[in-house]
Order: C-alpha cells, then sequence, then structure tokens
C-alpha cells in the first residue's frame, strides 16, 4: 500500500527577522530556498512533518554583489577592509554563480566549481544557501570555497556570526548549524593578483552528476613565490585544505608535491560506489589536472 506524503505547514514572512522567529518558535521548522533537497525528502518520508518557511519574500537574499567597505561597515559595525570579494545571498541560484560575469571575474573558481553541479534543471532549482545548509559530502563547491576562504554568515535571534568555511562542515551531512539558524550571506574573497585556479571532479561510472573525488586549486605567483592552496572534496566527510610554498619548483616537483599533501585528505568510504583505491586514484587524477591546468594559466 502506497502513502501519499504529509503536506507540511508552509509560512511565507517577509523580513528576515520574521523567518528567525518563524525558525526560533518551532524546532522542525526549517528554511526552504530552492526546494531541490526538501522534496526529495518528502518523496522518500510520508510521514515527513517539518515546518516550511519559504524565503522567497524576503527582500536582499537573492542578491549578489561586490564585498565593498560599506557593506562590512553597515552589518557589522566597524572598520572593514575593501576586498573587492563578493557578497551573496542564499537565495541565488547555482545557475547564476556558474554563468554570472562578476562570479568569473572576481572568483572564477567559485564559478567553475558552480558550475559542475549536477545537472541543468537542479542548477536552475538550487540555491546557494540550501546547498550548503544540506552539508552534502558530494557537493561541488565547498573544496573551492575552502581553497577561496570564503566566510558563511549565520543569524538567529540570538546573534549574527561568520564562520569560516573550513569550520562550517562538521561530519557527512552534518553543519555547525543548529536549530533556528539561518545562513543570510556567503562572503568570497576576491582572487589575489596574479593568481590562477582550477577545478577538476572525477565521477564514478554511471553517476555523472556527482564527483566521486574533485580538487580545487589556487596558485599564487610573485616576488619569487610560488604558493598553492588545494582543496579536496567528495573524499571524506568534509573537504580538506592544503597550503604549499612551491618556490623554486618546476612544474614537475609542484604536482609531486600537491600529491603527496593531498594523501592525507583522502578518506573515501570502504564499500560505496567502488574501492578505497579506486577512489584515490580518481583523487590523485583530479589533483595532478588540477595543479597542472592552474600552471599553465597565466
Amino acid at each position: 500500500m502506497r502513502f501519499a506524503a504529509m503536506r507540511p505547514a508552509f509560512h511565507r514572512p517577509d523580513s528576515v527577522a520574521g523567518v528567525c522567529e518563524l525558525l526560533a518558535a518551532d524546532r522542525r521548522a526549517i528554511p526552504y530556498a530552492g526546494g531541490t533537497a526538501i522534496e526529495i525528502r518528502r518523496r522518500r518520508d510520508p510521514v515527513f512533518d517539518s515546518v516550511l518557511v519559504d524565503l522567497s519574500r524576503v527582500p536582499c537574499l537573492d542578491r549578489l554583489g561586490r564585498l565593498d567597505r560599506l557593506d562590512r561597515l553597515d552589518r557589522l559595525g566597524s572598520e572593514g577592509t575593501d576586498s573587492g570579494g563578493l557578497r551573496v545571498g542564499p537565495m541565488v541560484t547555482i545557475r547564476r554563480m556558474a554563468s554570472d560575469p562578476l562570479v568569473a571575474e572576481v572568483a572564477p573558481l567559485a564559478a567553475a566549481a558552480y558550475a559542475a553541479v549536477s545537472n541543468p534543471p537542479a542548477r536552475n532549482a538550487a540555491t546557494v544557501g540550501g546547498s550548503l545548509a544540506q552539508g552534502a559530502d558530494r557537493f561541488d563547491p565547498p573544496a573551492a570555497l575552502l581553497v577561496l576562504g570564503a566566510v558563511i554568515e549565520v543569524m538567529s535571534i540570538r546573534s549574527v556570526r561568520r564562520v569560516p568555511v573550513a569550520d562550517f562542515f562538521v561530519s557527512g551531512r552534518r553543519t555547525v548549524l543548529e536549530p533556528g539558524d539561518l545562513v543570510t550571506a556567503i562572503e568570497i574573497p576576491a582572487a589575489p593578483p596574479g593568481s590562477t585556479a582550477s577545478y577538476v571532479r572525477r565521477c564514478c561510472p554511471g553517476e555523472p552528476d556527482w564527483p566521486c573525488a574533485s580538487a580545487a586549486v589556487r596558485l599564487v605567483r610573485g616576488d619569487g613565490h610560488q604558493r598553492l592552496r588545494l582543496g579536496i572534496g567528495a573524499l571524506g566527510d568534509v573537504p580538506g585544505l592544503a597550503e604549499l610554498d612551491l618556490a623554486g619548483k618546476r612544474e614537475d616537483r609542484a604536482v609531486q608535491a600537491a600529491l603527496d599533501a593531498a594523501e592525507p585528505l583522502m578518506h573515501p568510504v570502504p564499500g560505496t560506489r567502488g574501492s578505497v583505491a579506486g577512489h584515490r586514484a580518481l583523487a590523485r587524477a583530479a589533483v595532478e589536472d588540477a595543479v597542472h591546468r592552474a600552471w599553465r594559466s597565466r
């Protein structure tokens, strides 16, 4: 016998404060953005009884613009620095992150990672905030956001806090978000002058929408130095980060140094979507390809 999924309670506030009040009033309440993950849960669970708080009527949550000094003064009440980076609202779609010229100009690594996400229908519907809140361990952007030093702004009726991406993911699909919390923005610093970047994913056979291993790389050259930040994704509960000083190294030595640094960041789960050895091989191929691409970009 098949049961129809229950229809959850649905609220449509028109302010961030209203959203936070609703989330605080009922522990079952969860934000509803693009709805892709929530709709999957509803179909799978006939007794899904969460209270949905729709974000579509809240102004500014779909804003994508430059993170400038005035933004920081207004929000933080203290003197900030003009990072020239991006402030991305949680209702910005994955598709917009992948295609917006401003993202490509300011943070091309972010644009590349978001362009790799899943498939066109999912990119059209899914949002930046919703995808982060799900904490998916096989999602493309976290490794790139880690390399970029992104910060996630989280608001509740209690406080506003800024959480580095490095501290946001806890394990698997768990994040630091608590009941009543709302992701209100992602701040992405601008790429340093003279930097090059690359994002490479490798998928298991038959699963083109989700990576089994991914590597995000940013290389900064100048004044005799070469520094590389390497993010590893889809190979453990949380993305991993390594930072390397490549001063004096040629391309082949730089690739080997990156491979060595990536090894301790690889934690594939045995028995899922292939062997541990197979996932490590995919990860090494992704790292090698990503470093070569960044090295050869000028």
